[in-house]
């Protein structure tokens, strides 16, 4: 780490800050958790000599954002990190004295030793949305408090009025809310046309779509649908040491848990309605699985099928199932002339940019065209996966897909 690593505890009112110099001594300081603050620490910055700096947070709420932000906007590198990782980080190290101060060090310590990830913030346009789905959210979770309170039997005819009274209010501020939150995603066309993608997954609809775009704040940082999915929370923790410790595999629940909050009934949508999710959710049944692992199995389809629309553009179509799974028998003509192309330039590049080999012995270059024939095809199977070969170029063939 080239950037001297500052360390930050933050709290509602106040954080403190441990900076950790080159030469390795150590710099604390509290700041009031507001603008002034802010702008006090980029001051102390300039009498300690640090230009630029890694500083390292903890992901606790909200607390943090307006300071990771302003630190991303002054050119420092900005790492926001899961607290359970500074938490393990934590016990590793024989130090029993939990302070602010204490932790403000350790997690200081923490991004020196750890070089984290830098964190870059969603667009402003998503950080709006991010707002208005979780203060939906908030108003629903509200309207359903007051509605298990009026449901439970209020003997009171004034208190049974102010309740309706706030029902009716809540009712209000749900339907703006969810105006609002329509008029924003219009307002955006990059968001319109993520949402639309969304939409056209079996299960989702307008304020699934929207709960995604909020808490998959960018598509592009990760690298497969797997990691969305354990953001999500949604893959499975085992638990098994040695012959006597065999436990019961189960959903992890690490991540988000409004994202899952947000798929659980969109996954029973789709069990309901949709054929493509009743045909493959039917294997699942008959090889055992519960009730509730099929659900979670399904919610976790629905983020790998959100990853591959809003990776790929491309809306859902259940037809490219069925062509990444047709036998080879059915892959002739136009579509083999068009992987023959393809494997044939893919080889010939590859070999190419190692001219060094067409000075060596016949043998060696042709172990490296077949080696690079093999990475060919690894990538015929993912253009497969991912639907790069359009239904109506099997059709054209006279292949029927219910031929299987």
């Amino acid at each position: 780490m080239t950037e001297p690593a500052l360390g930050i505890d933050i709290a509602k009112l106040k954080f403190n800050v441990c900076l950790i110099k080159h030469d390795g001594k150590l710099k604390h300081k509290v700041l009031p958790n507001n603008e002034a603050g802010f702008e006090q620490l980029t001051e102390w910055f300039s009498r300690q000599g640090a230009g630029r700096v890694h500083a390292c947070l903890e992901a606790t709420g909200t607390y943090g954002e307006a300071l990771a932000l302003f630190l991303h906007q002054a050119g420092h590198a900005v790492s926001v990190v899961n607290p359970a990782a500074i938490k393990a980080f934590a016990q590793s190290r024989p130090s029993r004295t939990k302070t602010d101060r204490v932790d403000a060090e350790l997690i200081a310590r923490f991004g020196q030793a750890q070089e984290p990830p830098r964190w870059t913030p969603p667009a402003v346009e998503v950080r709006e949305l991010q707002a208005l789905v979780r203060r939906l959210e908030s108003l629903i979770e509200m309207r359903v408090m007051e509605e298990n309170r009026l449901s439970s039997g209020i003997t009171v005819d004034s208190v049974r009025q102010s309740v309706e009274e706030l029902l009716n209010h809540l009712n209000e501020q749900i339907k703006h809310c969810e105006e609002l939150i329509r008029q924003h995603i219009d307002n955006h066309p990059g968001l319109k046309r993520q949402s639309e993608l969304l939409d056209s997954i079996p299960g989702t609809a307008e304020s699934t779509a929207a709960a995604l775009l909020a808490e998959i704040t960018g598509i592009k940082q990760y690298k497969s649908a797997r990691q969305v999915a354990a953001y999500a929370g949604l893959v499975p923790r085992e638990r098994q040491s040695g012959t006597s410790v065999r436990g019961r595999a189960r959903l992890s629940k690490i991540g988000n848990a409004r994202l899952r909050r947000a798929l659980y009934f969109p996954a029973i949508t789709a069990l309901r309605c949709s054929p493509f999710f009743q045909a493959w959710a039917k294997g699942l049944q008959e090889r055992g699985k519960s009730k509730m692992s099929v659900i979670c199995a399904v919610m976790r389809k629905l983020v790998h099928l959100a990853y591959g629309v809003l990776k790929t553009g491309k809306p859902f179509d259940p037809e490219w199932e069925k062509i990444a799974c047709l036998p080879t028998q059915y892959l002739t003509g136009r579509t083999f002339n068009y992987i023959t192309v393809k494997l044939t330039m893919k080889a010939a590049l590859f070999a190419l940019r190692l001219n060094e080999l067409l000075d060596r012995p016949l043998s060696i270059l042709f172990n490296f065209v077949s080696a690079s024939l093999s990475f060919a095809t690894h990538d015929l199977i993912l253009w497969f996966r991912e639907g790069c070969l359009r239904p109506e170029w099997t059709r054209a063939e006279g292949v029927s897909l219910s031929d299987r």
